[in-house]
């Protein structure tokens, strides 16, 4: 058994707590930002491989994760814990013109060609994907993470922490200072939140991006997709633009009233980096797919630290 610090209280730093924790070590979190005020939080959070790479590695952590998300959603798989906040939603990516199967068909158990699509649009398939209401989820790997006897705990950091065995690095934009990594960049995400109008499938059109992705309560739509803009301000017009660009795919969102505003700033990179140097396992540069990522890294995580623990 190896102390282990992860840095980052994101989806991913949490989730690598809790596969550590469950594999024996012992784990402490620590993050300027607590689980609630990360980007994680933010996230639309529909399982979709989006701006992470390789493809292969990324295809082989999602195929991960679906599973896991879609045991999640059935309760009875763990009785006993909070509810996780997961729901498999059957929806629809369209395209204006013809495309070939996406490169991450492998992951998901059925993909479908779509036959009815909305005006405009030529091309489509039609899957059943997880949505993750994250502030639900966050809590409940917070909640487990507390259970096994890991902590949370704020710590603005100026370097990768030290004292431990292993220190997992999952900062995300953080690691252009902890890792020395100039090459993570933010892509703002912006997104609104609408009033629940009975919408339960989800809509993705890649072209905008344009996505509307149904919860109990709300319904988020975006988005925004700007390189190198660290701004975490809503722009009025970006919100229009965006509600424009959804009710067009989805007309019954015409009208719908505007709960709130939110932006989040992915962090990207030209290639997912999950590797051991020395004491210290990075997993960051997810891109706009922390969530859909989350469960396969987080094994691979666990690999690395315990294959160096027993060299």
């Amino acid at each position: 058994m190896s102390r282990v610090i992860v840095a980052g209280a994101g989806v991913v730093g949490l989730t690598c707590a809790l596969r550590l924790l469950e594999a024996g070590h012992r784990v402490d979190v620590v993050a300027r930002d607590l689980p609630l005020e990360t980007t994680s939080a933010v996230a639309a959070a529909i399982w979709y491989p989006y701006r992470a790479l390789p493809q292969d590695r990324v295809s082989a952590w999602a195929a991960t994760s679906y599973a896991v998300f879609d045991a999640l959603a059935a309760p009875e798989e763990y009785a006993g814990s909070p509810e996780a906040g997961v729901r498999m939603v059957r929806g629809t990516e369209v395209f204006a013109r013809r495309q070939p199967d996406p490169w991450w068909r492998p992951a998901v158990p059925s993909l479908d060609r779509a036959s009815l699509l909305p005006e405009g649009y030529v091309d489509g398939w039609t899957f059943t994907t997880p949505i993750v209401e994250m502030p639900i989820y966050l809590r409940w790997l917070t909640t487990r993470v507390e259970e096994l006897g890991g902590t949370v705990t704020r710590l603005n950091l100026r370097a990768l922490p030290e004292g431990a065995d292993v220190v997992v690095n999952c900062s995300g934009l953080g690691a252009r200072l902890l890792g020395s990594d100039r090459t993570v960049v933010p892509v703002r995400g912006q997104v609104v939140y609408l009033e629940q109008v009975g919408l339960d499938r989800w809509w993705l059109d890649g072209a905008g991006p344009t996505y509307v992705v149904p919860r109990e309560h709300d319904i988020v739509v975006g988005g925004t997709d700007q390189e190198g803009d660290w701004s975490r301000t809503p722009s009025p017009e970006s919100a229009t633009d965006i509600i424009e660009r959804a009710s067009r795919l989805v007309p019954e969102l015409r009208g719908a009233p505007v709960l709130r505003h939110k932006v989040g700033l992915r962090p990207v990179r030209p290639a997912v980096r999950l590797e051991r140097t020395g004491h210290v396992v990075h997993c960051y540069g997810h891109g706009g797919a922390g969530v859909t990522l989350s469960w396969g890294c987080a094994d691979e995580v666990v690999a690395l630290v315990s294959n160096g623990s027993e060299a």
